[in-house]
């Protein structure tokens, strides 16, 4: 499942939630997934849509993929929600 568009990736609610996590401090997909009650898997394709739409990146640290909030991912969000307040 590929999601391009980064609102349709904030859509779900289990991604939202990882977002949040991420905006804390980076993070391992073992360290999300404690947070929600759906599997390690489920918690890896919610962080591959956000990859897709570049709302967050990963980098690899020995054996472990951290993710981490891509911030210029979320320039195509902001600039439509800043036109409602110009």
């Amino acid at each position: 499942m590929t999601i391009a568009d980064p609102f349709d990736a904030i859509a779900d609610p289990n991604r939202r939630y990882l977002l949040e996590e991420l905006r804390r401090a980076p993070k391992t997909v073992n360290e999300l997934a404690g947070g929600l009650p759906i599997s390690r898997p489920a918690v890896s394709q919610h962080l591959k849509a956000l990859l897709d739409c570049n709302l967050v990146s990963v980098s690899a640290s020995g054996t472990r993929r951290i993710y981490t909030i891509n911030k210029p991912g979320f320039d195509r969000l902001n600039l439509w929600l800043d036109q409602f307040w110009s």
